[in-house]
């Protein structure tokens, strides 16, 4: 596959548009029946590019173990109260936090966060496992996290989430597996969708939705 830019050379192809993801789907769909049979049934699938930098990941923080109408709730306040910049979230006092909707925990987190002094810049040419352990030595931010910074807000078309639930459970439903893979197997099933993993992910992500929606119908 041809490098688009030294960055490419370095750490794989980078998402960038929709035509970046529909390439991959095709390629995993001509690679894989299986994938053919989902695309079939999902549709065209989402670019899901966002920006990187501190606020996504704080963003992450926020909306861990909570609905997503709880995420964006406290997320408007933090950007009401201009909370959502390194030294904003570094200068401001627990109370501060707090009443933005932060549990003391994620308050602690976002406080380790501001203090990190990621080199959000060197992480876009950093290989995979390099992001993975400059994020996951913040607490907070696990590899799952992780691995959806490097997804979503660095592009990267082949890194995977084998952590994710959702995908645990697609991946039964298409390969009609006896039960859920779990982590380890999953992340081995995965090394045949190189080099679109990232693509795969988001195509069993749109499979679940679809298959769970099926479910419930009637």
């Amino acid at each position: 596959m041809e490098c688009k830019t030294h960055a490419e050379c370095e750490v794989g192809r980078i998402i960038r548009t929709a035509d970046c993801v529909a390439e991959g789907a095709a390629w995993l769909a001509a690679t894989e029946p299986r994938f053919a049979t989902a695309l079939a049934q999902t549709g065209p699938l989402p670019l899901r590019r966002r920006k990187d930098g501190f606020e996504a990941l704080l963003a992450a923080i926020v909306s861990q173990q909570v609905s997503v109408a709880a995420a964006d709730s406290i997320w408007r306040k933090l950007k009401t109260a201009r909370l959502t910049g390194p030294r904003k979230v570094a200068g401001a006092g627990e109370d501060d936090l707090r009443a933005c909707g932060l549990s003391r925990q994620k308050v602690r987190y976002a406080k380790a966060l501001a203090g990190a002094r990621l080199d959000y810049a060197a992480l876009r040419e950093a290989p995979e496992e390099t992001v993975v352990a400059e994020l996951t030595a913040v607490p907070g931010i696990g590899r799952w996290t992780a691995e959806i910074y490097a997804m979503f807000s660095l592009g990267r078309a082949d890194v995977f989430a084998p952590g994710d639930l959702a995908l645990h459970e697609a991946a039964r439903m298409l390969f009609e597996l006896e039960e859920r893979p779990n982590e380890k197997v999953l992340r081995q099933m995965a090394e045949a969708w190189s080099p679109w993993r990232g693509v795969a992910a988001r195509l069993l992500w749109a499979y679940f939705r679809v298959a769970k929606g099926r479910e419930g119908v009637g």
